[in-house]
C-alpha cells in the first residue's frame, strides 16, 4: 500500500469518510476536521499542522489516520505537560510531535480508519515511519476506541489509561423510568433540580445543525465564548465553525438550547453519530438554578432515550456527574517514544499512573446514586 499525505481533510473526499467510518463519528470527519483547519482552529497558526496520513492501494484510499504536527500541546489533552521539560532536562526536544486526535476535543472514537485489519495495522507501520522521517518525539494516537487499544498495544505502543463519566442505555421507556433506579434521596434531590427549570418560565428547544438559524448562531457562540474566557481559557472556535460544521453535520450536530421568550439565553453544543451522543461546550447569559445540569445532561438523556441511543459522553472531568447517573470508564491513549531511555521513564511513569487511575475509578463507582 502506498502512502499519502493530506494538508487538509477537505482534501479527502467524502466517500472515503463515510467508506472508512460507517458509524459517522462526527469529530472524525471532513465536516469538524476540515472547517476547524479552514477558519483556523485546527490550523498552523494553533499549532495543528494537518498532515493526515492515507494508503493507497489500485489507486482506492483503503486507509486514513487523522495526522497532525504539533508544535506544542495545548488543546490536544495528551496530559504532557510535564514531558518537554524532562525532554530539555535530557538535552532533547520533545517538539515537534505528532498526534492522531481530534483538537480541542477529548472524546474517544476511531483513529485507525480503514476496510481490514491488514490496513489497520499498515496505518500504524506508516505512523512510526512518519514519525522517524519527520524526526518526531513521538507519537500520540489520542482518546482511542475499544476495538483499536489491543491493536496499539500489540504494535508496542504504551497504553494510557484516564477516567471519564458516561451515561448508558439500559432500554429505558423515558426519563422517569431511568430516575427508577436511583436511591430516593437522590432521585428527589434530581426531580427538584428539573422542576426548578420548568418554574423559570424558560423554553427548551433541540435544534439540529441545519435547523438553526444564521440570528441564532451568534447567540449560541457567545455562551460557548463567555464559558472559555470567564475561567480564563482561550475560545479556539470562531463562530464561522460552528455555523459551517452545523450545516455540513446536519443531524450530527445538536443544540440544547433554553430561550426566555424569543430571546436564547443559554446552549449547550453536542454532537452525535449512530450510538453515540456528545457533549461538548455550553454557556448561558443568566443564573437559573439547574439549568447547568438540565441542558448539558438530563437534555441529552432525554434525546438519547428518545432516539435509541446506546450512550452520552458528556465531556471530560466533572465528579458532579457521578450524581446524574454518569459512571466512571476508562479511556485510552497509546504513545510511541521514540528515544529508547525517555521510553523507559515514561513507561514506568504510565505504570505508576495507571494503579492512581484504577483506584480512582473504583473510588467514583462506589459513589453512583443507584440503588444497591
Amino acid at each position: 500500500m502506498k502512502p499519502v499525505f493530506f494538508s487538509s481533510a477537505l482534501d479527502v473526499p467524502e466517500s472515503a469518510w463515510a467508506r472508512l467510518d460507517p458509524q459517522g463519528d462526527p469529530f472524525i470527519s471532513a465536516a469538524f476536521l476540515g472547517t476547524a483547519e479552514k477558519v483556523g482552529a485546527g490550523g498552523t497558526a494553533m499549532g495543528w499542522q494537518a498532515c493526515h496520513l492515507g494508503l493507497e492501494k489500485d489507486g482506492q484510499l483503503t486507509a486514513l489516520l487523522p495526522l497532525y504536527q504539533r508544535s506544542h500541546s495545548f488543546g490536544d489533552f495528551s496530559r504532557d505537560w510535564g514531558w518537554a521539560p524532562a525532554w530539555q532536562r535530557a538535552g532533547l526536544n520533545y517538539y515537534p510531535k505528532l498526534v492522531s486526535g481530534v483538537p480541542y476535543t477529548p472524546s474517544p472514537g476511531p483513529r485507525l480508519l480503514a476496510t481490514d485489519d491488514e490496513g489497520r495495522d499498515a496505518l500504524i507501520a506508516a505512523a512510526l515511519a512518519t514519525m522517524e522521517e519527520m524526526g518526531a518525539s513521538s507519537w500520540q494516537c489520542l482518546f482511542v476506541e475499544e476495538a483499536d487499544r489491543a491493536r496499539l498495544e500489540a504494535a508496542g505502543l504504551l497504553m494510557r489509561r484516564g477516567v471519564q463519566f458516561h451515561w448508558r442505555n439500559q432500554g429505558y421507556g423515558d426519563f422517569d423510568d431511568f430516575l427508577t433506579g436511583f436511591t430516593a434521596e437522590k432521585r428527589k434531590k434530581l426531580k427538584r433540580e428539573r422542576r426548578a427549570v420548568r418554574e423559570s418560565g424558560l423554553e427548551l428547544r433541540a435544534l439540529h445543525g441545519d435547523e438553526i438559524s444564521d440570528e441564532l448562531w451568534p447567540h449560541i457562540h457567545r455562551h460557548y465564548r463567555d464559558t472559555f474566557t470567564r475561567y480564563g481559557n482561550h475560545p479556539a472556535f470562531p463562530e464561522e465553525f460552528f455555523r459551517e460544521a452545523g450545516a455540513l453535520l446536519g443531524r450530527r450536530m445538536i443544540v440544547f438550547v433554553a430561550f426566555a421568550g424569543e430571546r436564547a439565553v443559554a446552549s449547550s453544543i453536542c454532537y452525535r453519530d449512530a450510538n453515540t451522543l456528545y457533549g461538548r461546550h455550553w454557556g448561558a447569559d443568566i443564573a437559573v438554578p439547574g439549568l447547568h445540569f438540565e441542558l448539558c445532561y438530563y437534555q441529552g438523556i432525554e434525546y438519547c432515550i428518545a432516539e435509541g441511543l446506546a450512550r452520552f459522553e458528556p465531556g471530560a472531568q466533572g465528579e458532579h456527574k457521578l450524581a446524574r447517573g454518569f459512571e466512571p470508564v476508562p479511556t485510552w491513549s497509546a504513545f510511541w517514544i521514540a528515544h529508547p531511555a525517555m521510553r523507559r521513564a515514561v513507561a514506568d511513569f504510565v505504570q505508576r499512573e495507571d494503579e492512581a487511575m484504577q483506584d480512582y475509578e473504583a473510588e467514583t463507582a462506589a459513589r453512583l446514586p443507584f440503588k444497591a
